[in-house]
């Protein structure tokens, strides 16, 4: 079927009521999950085959955190979907009050290529659990992934309920071109704006899920070892192709030196001497990519690493020191594995510093200053983080996960992600045994007046 046979052929079926009984929903979430384990092993090595992954790190931030978001929507949707009713205001007696999620009917999911199954399967899981039907657009930069993503979809589902649209612009240009009732994206501030403006001509709400530089800070109190351990995994995950990988390093003058060195010798423990020969270290998606990351690299600034390879789209972890918010890296989203690493003495400069930037998806804190910790959280506008870790916000059911500003709107995960494909209905149930008559003309400024004005105190 042709993108315009899919949408009305999945018009017709949310239009039928299918997909509303929690039942349903239920049963397809089961098959969904019985799939994705099925195929585990073929998705891990598509995913290998895209971007290098390994076995471990595919199931540990893929089809792992997939399977936990759907387990969590079949234990959940049954109360998610639930009315709640709500206190009903004397005036209004005598009648109920409730709120009532529906789903928002025929839905379009882009998904990226950094992590192409979690984020193409992860909200499909949450348009599904909220009774809608769904186009699934995945990236071409990983082609082996959505193919995988295709059969899995078409073994589970008819078109009519969830179909893949695979190919590139064209597609996804002829996509955004279409009526949606809801529109998941996550991707680039590019792209994302482009969506923007396709679901603006139509008011069709929208999740944009994008990215931005993330700072990390490391103030004197730090534990700095460990926060080197922890700051090496989250940055070079996946090389850095992650949209909450710290992007740059804030560092306390006074122990920035002690800080460089451990992040070197983390990066020797976790990739070893030679990390373009490790088997567990991925490559980056693309040339244009791989060429864009290497344009970033100032070689009098490299620390460590710099190494690249061309045939294999690698790139070493690297760590560039004495860096300035005029260089290059610092002009744009990394998204790679390079770490810049700059210098602060006080708190307020970075206030005054990042006062200005686009606000990031993301934001670290390393401290065991308590009175430093709450003041950052408070002051500093982010989608979300950690303190003395990274990335690891993400990997719950339980927490939103979204941006706000350039690096997005809205939120998924759980039942956030639950809310995020539903409307909630406010509605009041008016009981007909009685009819209280001081709300119609003519008005009385009696009685019935002054009992008005107790109610509406």
């Amino acid at each position: 079927m042709n993108i315009d046979q899919i949408l009305e052929s999945q018009r017709k079926f949310f239009l039928s009521g299918t997909t509303l009984p929690v039942k349903f929903r239920i049963e397809m979430l089961k098959k969904l999950y019985a799939a994705v384990k099925k195929y585990e092993n073929e998705i891990i090595r598509a995913l290998s085959e895209d971007l290098g992954k390994s076995d471990f790190e595919g199931f540990m931030c893929e089809v792992g955190l997939t399977l936990t978001e759907i387990s969590y929507m079949i234990k959940h949707t049954k109360k998610l979907a639930k009315e709640h009713t709500v206190h009903t205001p004397l005036a209004q007696f005598a009648s109920r009050s409730y709120k009532k999620p529906t789903p928002y009917g025929n839905t379009l999911i882009m998904s990226p290529w950094n992590y192409p199954f979690l984020l193409t399967i992860d909200p499909l899981a949450d348009a599904i659990a909220a009774g809608n039907t769904a186009v699934i657009k995945p990236s071409a930069y990983s082609p082996k992934t959505s193919a995988v993503v295709k059969k899995i979809i078409s073994e589970c589902f008819k078109p009519e309920y969830v179909a893949v649209v695979t190919g590139g612009r064209e597609e996804n240009a002829a996509l955004l071109d279409k009526k949606f009732d809801f529109i998941f994206f996550t991707g680039s501030q590019t792209v994302g704006k482009e969506v923007l403006r396709h679901a603006a001509e139509r008011l069709t709400p929208c999740v944009l899920e994008l990215g931005g530089k993330s700072p990390c800070i490391v103030d004197n109190t730090a534990k700095i070892k460990l926060a080197a351990k922890r700051i090496v995994f989250g940055k070079y995950l996946n090389c850095g192709q992650t949209c909450v990988a710290p992007d740059y390093i804030l560092c306390h003058k006074s122990v920035k030196d002690q800080f460089v060195k451990e992040v070197c010798e983390q990066i020797k423990k976790q990739y070893g001497d030679a990390p373009l020969k490790n088997p567990d270290y991925g490559k980056i998606i693309n040339k244009k990519h791989f060429d864009r990351i290497c344009g970033l690299i100032d070689k009098s600034k490299t620390v460590h690493g710099g190494d690249a390879d061309k045939k294999t789209l690698q790139i070493a972890p690297t760590v560039m020191d004495n860096v300035t918010w005029d260089d290059a890296v610092m002009q744009e989203e990394i998204f790679g594995p390079v770490m810049p690493i700059l210098t602060f003495e006080s708190l307020d400069e970075i206030y005054s510093a990042l006062a200005d930037k686009a606000k990031p998806l993301a934001l670290y804190m390393f401290s065991e200053n308590k009175k430093n910790i709450k003041e950052v959280t408070s002051r500093l506008s982010y989608g979300g983080g950690c303190v003395n870790d990274t990335v690891i916000h993400l990997a719950t059911s339980e927490m939103s996960f979204g941006g706000v500003g350039e690096s997005g709107m809205g939120s998924y995960h759980g039942r956030d992600g639950f809310n995020a494909f539903s409307h909630t209905k406010s509605i009041v149930d008016k009981k007909t045994w009685m009819d209280l008559p001081m709300r119609y003309q003519p008005y009385n400024r009696g009685i019935y007046g002054k009992l008005l004005k107790m109610f509406l105190k």
